[in-house]
């Protein structure tokens, strides 16, 4: 069965990760997804990844990981038939994707007005570090200098995370925010201007402490006991006593061993779990040491308790609950490259791989032919370099 997004047109001016991944999500579910990036300087995701022979041809796994079920075309806008060729790619578009520093488009006369003079129900989304008003707007940002100026970095302890998770968070966002918007073009008639911030996607993913953070004199409460990592004889567990309740449950899994943790069965509220944070800790410290960790998956998973043990991601990718719920696709020119898809399935038209990620240009022939180019222009075009 097709996508859900099936005859969506989407024009993908981006790089990096953020970008791309907003794309990629729409590619999956089916849409028609142009990646145009400049000849002489492609997406610089294309030469990162763990396997240099792949990153060698533009095609390293950092940027493989969003760049399946799209096609590609090199173009150079900054040229004068480089921008007559997106503003005719625009008239037959639903969505125009950029990722550049705020009023790079606007500079080159592709910002949104000139684009939405060719085509009103155009939707345009911006992707910027920290949108497109204030005193940040025309500053550049990666996930790392996101994570360091929105607090997370000091909420981890002053450590970053190892992971662009703001990156992948905001291109789901910017994903929502375009899909919004097409629902709100089919009673408007008319599209819109997306300004997508990673700053405040950051802060939307921290959205009680950041809440907190702003309080005049908040209260410092103690490390939940319940919901922290345990050494155990083999590895790391943790446990998932989050509700009140659930301490109830742990401390009666725990008597039924023979194990009793003064205080878990006085806990009836969230005051109660404070208030014993600092002595129930030590004493689970102690008990949890006399197990394995998975011997205390299949204990607490018995007495109806969330819990696991801190798996390295390369055992991670290896679970079987990934395996059957499908999350990975396989890259069909390159049956080695297992791809993540997205973080949710549908009965029909969900996400799937069709397509694998696009060398650069592979398909720029074909997207202006359909545009109406001739062939001896396309020869022209490249050789002058607009496009490749």
């Amino acid at each position: 069965m097709a996508g859900a997004l099936k005859n969506l047109r989407v024009l993908d001016a981006t790089h990096v990760l953020a970008g791309p991944f907003c794309g990629y999500q729409l590619a999956l579910l089916g849409a028609d997804v142009i990646k145009i990036e400049p000849p002489t300087a492609p997406d610089c995701a294309r030469g990162r990844g763990p396997d240099d022979k792949r990153n060698a041809r533009g095609l390293g796994l950092t940027y493989q990981v969003q760049g399946a079920n799209k096609r590609a075309l090199a173009l150079d806008m900054t040229t004068a038939e480089g921008r007559d060729i997106l503003l005719a790619l625009v008239r037959d578009a639903d969505v125009f994707i950029e990722n550049y520093t705020t009023g790079a488009m606007d500079r080159l006369g592709l910002g949104y007005e000139d684009l939405a003079a060719q085509n009103t129900g155009l939707i345009y989304c911006s992707m910027t570090g920290f949108g497109d008003t204030g005193p940040k707007a025309a500053t550049g940002a990666y996930d790392n200098v996101i994570q360091a100026t929105s607090g997370i970095i000091a909420q981890s302890a002053g450590h970053k995370p190892g992971v662009s998770f703001v990156d992948y968070a905001a291109g789901y966002s910017a994903a929502f925010a375009i899909m919004a918007a097409l629902y709100q073009r089919q009673h408007s008639g008319r599209g819109t201007h997306i300004s997508a911030s990673m700053l405040e996607v950051a802060m939307s993913l921290m959205a009680p402490e950041v809440a907190a953070a702003q309080q005049r004199d908040p209260i410092r409460r103690p490390s939940e006991a319940g919901i922290i990592a345990y050494e155990t004889l083999d590895g790391q567990l943790m446990p998932g006593a989050f509700r009140p309740a659930q301490y109830g449950k742990l401390g009666a899994c725990l008597s039924e061993l023979g194990q009793t943790v003064e205080g878990l069965s006085s806990i009836k509220d969230w005051p109660d779990v404070w208030a014993h944070a600092d002595t129930l800790r030590p004493q689970l410290a102690l008990v949890f040491l006399t197990r394995t960790a998975d011997e205390w998956v299949e204990l607490l998973h018995a007495a109806d308790l969330p819990a696991e043990r801190i798996m390295m991601l390369s055992e991670a990718v290896e679970e079987p609950q990934l395996d059957a719920r499908g999350y990975f696709g396989t890259s069909p020119d390159d049956p080695d490259v297992l791809l993540p898809l997205s973080a949710f399935s549908m009965t029909q038209g969900g996400p799937k791989i069709t397509r694998s990620p696009p060398t650069v240009g592979q398909h720029s022939s074909e997207i202006l032919e359909e545009l109406g180019y001739s062939a001896d222009t396309i020869i022209r075009l490249r050789r002058d370099g607009v496009i490749a």
